[in-house]
């Protein structure tokens, strides 16, 4: 097998494309249906408004579950058979169940493949992280990840420009035949060095998940890497997907969608991650870039509840853009999540901790439920995502900084 050792070269290496190709296709599927949500409901008959909304949590429930499940499968997998086997497999899965999602005639089906489709979706951003981080001398490991996901968020935009032109079941065949056609591309891409090292080490344990939970200090950054995710998929998860709700409790002068709030989210995460990959580099730590960017995201939640009362579909649009910017840190939390860790953990890490991100949905979702029923829609969100980003601030604040820090070590 081959095998990349870091070296003084290019950032722009085949890992690299790979990865952020990879990335696309995974924002694109996991996104879809979200862009999608009302349009695939009704043509199932789905026509109620209450109940789009209820069946929509639901089946996003169903995805993110299975991305919960998947996390696990995919970071044990990743440490113990390669992270290129991790970063094809999930490709594949995805790919074909995605494919089979454009057929389905029930909510039933459609429930059990998204399911399928999260398990799928789980493996990819973790195993591209971990890769072009161990690929990459420890200088520029962080403008590989920023071009990862950079170049991946934008699917989103396809996304919702293909869900709007060729109908939703199409969006599926297309994003299914993006990621089976990006399977070809294997070849071009080397093992990491750092992994074969220590898969030749036989007394090494890789991959032991559990192991996370029974060491103390192990634990503690794990669970602190987990909280610094949850604000994304809560402005992704809850404020985005539910815009057409949220536009009506605001009393905008018109309706407004979710595909079209979700292409300006991604638009503005697409310059996100790329500005807060860049200043964690310019400021050699992660950790101050992450503050920043929380701060921010924390302003624009508040304008988005509170700001925007009574304003027109393209002001609120607008907001979205600049929730979707401070929201852009997303693949420099993965890559703090494979920073902090030994190479015989790091693939489990980094794979797991975007997942149960991403999967916070299935805790966020009742949570919004029980407090926009207790308090009203929109002070309910207020609370939620208040309390999300002041734990992900603490979580940000107490981790060691991992700018620079040299990953060719293991977990005892």
């Amino acid at each position: 097998m081959q095998v990349s050792h870091p070296t003084k070269s290019t950032v722009l290496t085949a890992a690299v494309i790979v990865a952020a190709l990879g990335y696309f296709v995974d924002i694109y599927d996991l996104i879809l249906f979200s862009i999608v949500r009302v349009k695939s409901l009704n043509d199932l008959g789905i026509i109620d408004k209450a109940a789009v909304t209820d069946r929509g949590l639901f089946l996003i429930n169903m995805q993110m579950g299975g991305m919960l499940l998947g996390g696990i499968l995919w970071g044990i997998l990743g440490d113990k058979k390669g992270r290129l086997s991790v970063l094809f497999g999930s490709i594949l899965l995805y790919s074909l169940a995605n494919i089979a999602n454009g057929f389905v005639q029930t909510i039933d089906q459609y429930a059990w493949l998204r399911l399928i489709a999260g398990i799928g979706l789980a493996g990819e951003l973790g195993a591209g992280i971990t890769l072009v981080s161990e690929s990459l001398p420890k200088e520029k490991r962080g403008y590989g990840t920023m071009i990862v996901a950079t170049v991946g968020v934008s699917g989103a935009m396809l996304g919702y420009w293909v869900g709007e032109k060729l109908g939703w079941r199409n969006a599926y065949f297309v994003g299914g035949g993006l990621g089976l056609a990006l399977l070809l591309l294997r070849v071009s891409v080397f093992e990491s060095g750092m992994f074969q090292q220590v898969q030749a080490q036989a007394e090494v344990s890789r991959g032991n998940f559990l192991s996370l939970f029974t060491h103390p200090v192990r634990l503690g950054k794990y669970l602190r890497v987990l909280l610094i995710g949850v604000p994304l998929w809560f402005v992704v998860g809850i404020l985005v997907t539910l815009a057409p709700e949220f536009g009506r409790a605001l009393g905008l002068t018109g309706e407004v969608t979710a595909g079209l709030a979700v292409f300006w989210c991604y638009f503005g995460l697409v310059f996100g991650d790329f500005i807060s990959g860049a200043l964690s580099q310019v400021w050699h730590s992660r950790n101050k870039a992450l503050q920043v960017f929380l701060v921010f995201c924390a302003t624009l939640v508040a304008v988005y509840l509170f700001g925007i009362k009574g304003a027109s579909p393209a002001v609120f649009y607008g907001v979205c853009f600049v929730l979707g910017v401070s929201v852009g840190f997303w693949a420099l939390f993965v890559t703090v999540a494979a920073e902090q860790f030994g190479t015989n953990l790091r693939a489990t890490v980094a794979t797991t901790a975007p997942n149960f991100a991403r999967g916070a949905v299935v805790g966020l979702v009742p949570a919004f439920k029980y407090l926009s029923g207790a308090l009203g829609f929109v002070p309910g969100a207020a609370v939620l995502g208040g309390l999300s980003l002041l734990v992900a601030f603490w979580a940000v604040s107490t981790l060691p900084e991992s700018y620079g820090k040299d990953l060719d070590y293991v977990e005892e």
